[in-house]
């Protein structure tokens, strides 16, 4: 074994160290890890389900006592005894019935939260490598419904154990009874598995296939609500529209596949064990009318088969969960399989304001200056700023150094990178932007009012220790941004990536940000991706993106000027005077800001 493969092996076993760490070698591993890991309610389960199981073969036994010793003789004395004990039995088993289902639920539960936080683990453990190696409608995909179907296999794990224990305890029974009823149902119950068999392994392949087609039908639609904006203006919309229904319609075709299988399983499920309880109680009463048997010897057999059926309900059924179970398993496996991007180097990062450069588009972004990224596909210039931060493979450089060599610590401490569609968490307005560690108020109100962000904390209840929602779900499209901006900047960082950071205010709010993120990154670093001329307005220099490449590069006014490409880009369809309009806002806004920096100059 080559020392590369051993350490991809090794890899995949989980950390000795972390008794949490799962399985990752395969789906069956990895099944089996969710029942070890639980071994004491697991084993709890299997005792439960099996005295459970067996004891549904006592009542025909009770019954056949009953109906010999005490019915058929007179004897009422023995029959109120032995109906009795039926009566205790009853109430014992419906006991066990509960315990058995609470146990197996409790099972399940631990089984979806470990899977769950495997997968958190995971997905922060590749951290912005993620999006690029599987979708996000694959990871939700995975972390709801994957999650949901593995945790099944374990409610089988009880009774299938107790349906083995019961199979042979019952014949048992028949063999004190009949050998010939016994050796019926010993080798009929095998029988009824094999006959489903082959189903189950054309249902795993059908399985198989359908998840697939799913995770990427559902990527598909995540990317399509992520970009929707951007389609309706590219007019794509509609193309993407079409790709989706013939998705869809191919997804439901592998649907019809999977449930003409289930169809056959679920009718064997229950149609093999009645023609098995048919054809052992007709042989019974053969042997009954043949005075082989006793009429209390043969509601015994009948109770005993009737009993069995459960057992053989119970093959079925785990086999259908279990099947669908490694499925989803596999998808889970294959995902913890995923590596983070290599690691890096601890190289010390370059002087203070050094120039970082983007080989692969021809961007430099230089010091104490704000720069532009305009592009007609948002997703290119995204890009180039993804590869500036040091997300996923990049061969950039910052001052002279592949930036990929300095250490991450460095690079994120010194270069922040604010994505337009980045988390808010829950939480106190003041964390949301200045987390746990206590903010200078000063930056707080500097920060805000570069946002234009004052009339957020002015509508909330406590303003700044007003609860947000996850997600900022409590806030509008436009306050989310602004709140996402007003963390980037209190931040302070050595240098400022943001994509998009006003692409959903008003042009009104967007021509006062554009002017007081210039004011409030003056002397230091920042980079801006947007389309909007009057953000681009306030750049020094702006960056024509043409396919993802520097097609010209030079002020707003001057690319206006020489470039057509650029001029349709940034042009919204308005006339000349409402872009004057727009100038003469951001003129004002400039004014009163200078007007408010004397005030505070005065009054100090």
């Amino acid at each position: 074994m080559g020392v590369s493969t051993a350490a991809a092996i090794g890899a995949t076993r989980p950390d000795p160290a972390d008794p949490d760490a799962p399985e990752r070698r395969s789906a069956a591993r990895y099944v089996w890890w969710l029942v070890i890991a639980q071994w004491r309610r697991t084993s709890l389960a299997v005792v439960l389900g099996s005295t459970w199981m067996v004891g549904l073969a006592l009542p025909p036994y009770l019954l056949s006592r009953a109906i010999d010793d005490g019915l058929q003789k007179g004897n009422m004395r023995t029959l109120a005894g032995w109906t009795a004990a039926l009566f205790a039995v009853g109430l014992v088993s419906a006991w066990l019935s509960i315990m058995r289902h609470r146990t197996m639920t409790r099972a399940r539960m631990d089984a979806q939260y470990r899977t769950v936080r495997a997968v958190v683990r995971q997905t922060v453990r590749l951290g912005a490598v993620l999006r690029r190696r599987v979708s996000a409608g694959e990871v939700v995909t995975i972390g709801i419904r994957d999650v949901q179907t593995v945790a099944n296999i374990m409610t089988i794990t009880g009774p299938g154990v107790g349906a083995v224990v019961a199979y042979i305890v019952v014949a048992g029974l028949l063999l004190s009874v009949s050998v010939l009823l016994a050796v019926v149902v010993l080798v009929g119950v095998p029988v009824l598995a094999v006959l489903v068999g082959p189903l189950m392994g054309r249902l795993q392949g059908a399985e198989s296939a359908y998840r697939e087609k799913e995770g990427r039908l559902s990527g598909r639609f995540v990317d399509m609500a992520g970009g929707l904006r951007v389609l309706s203006g590219l007019g794509g919309k509609e193309v993407y529209l079409r790709r989706y229904r013939l998705g869809s319609q191919a997804l439901r075709a592998e649907g019809y596949r999977v449930g003409a299988v289930l169809s056959w399983i679920q009718a064997l499920a229950v149609g093999l064990p009645a023609l098995f309880l048919a054809a052992v109680t007709w042989l019974a009463a053969r042997l009954a009318a043949e005075d082989t048997i006793t009429v209390g010897q043969l509601t015994a057999i009948y109770g005993y088969v009737a009993v069995l059926v459960i057992p053989v309900t119970f093959f079925i059924e785990g086999g259908y969960d279990l099947t669908r179970g490694l499925v989803a398993a596999r998808r889970i496996v294959r995902f913890l399989q995923m590596e983070p991007a290599p690691a890096d180097g601890a190289a010390q990062g370059p002087p203070a304001h050094s120039v970082l450069h983007d080989p692969a588009s021809g961007v430099r972004v230089a010091p104490h200056e704000l720069t532009a990224l305009a592009g007609a596909v948002p997703g290119a210039s995204a890009a180039v700023v993804d590869r500036l931060g040091r997300f996923g493979d990049t061969d950039a450089t910052w001052g002279g150094l592949r930036i990929d060599t300095v250490a991450q610590t460095e690079v994120r401490t010194r270069i922040v990178v604010a994505d337009n569609e980045a988390h808010l968490f829950s939480g106190p307005l003041r964390e949301v932007v200045g987390g746990h560690a206590p903010r200078d108020e000063d930056a707080m109100e500097r920060a805000l009012h570069a946002a234009l962000a004052e009339d957020i904390v002015q509508g909330l209840p406590e303003g700044l220790d007003s609860g947000v929602d996850a997600q900022g779900l409590n806030l509008s499209g436009g306050q989310r941004q602004r709140v996402r901006l007003v963390r980037a900047l209190l931040a302070d960082p050595e240098v400022l990536l943001a994509v998009e950071p006003t692409s959903a205010v008003d042009a009104h709010t967007e021509a006062a940000v554009a002017v007081r993120l210039r004011t409030a990154r003056a002397g230091r670093t920042a980079l801006v991706t947007s389309t909007s001329p009057l953000l681009l307005d306030q750049a020094h220099t702006v960056y024509y993106l043409v396919a993802g490449r520097v097609a010209a590069a030079g002020s707003h006014r001057e690319l206006l000027a020489g470039e057509p490409g650029y001029r349709a880009l940034v042009s919204r369809g308005a006339e000349e005077d409402a872009e004057e309009d727009a100038e003469e806002d951001a003129e004002e806004v400039a004014e009163e800001d200078a007007e408010e920096a004397d005030v505070r100059e005065a009054t100090r």
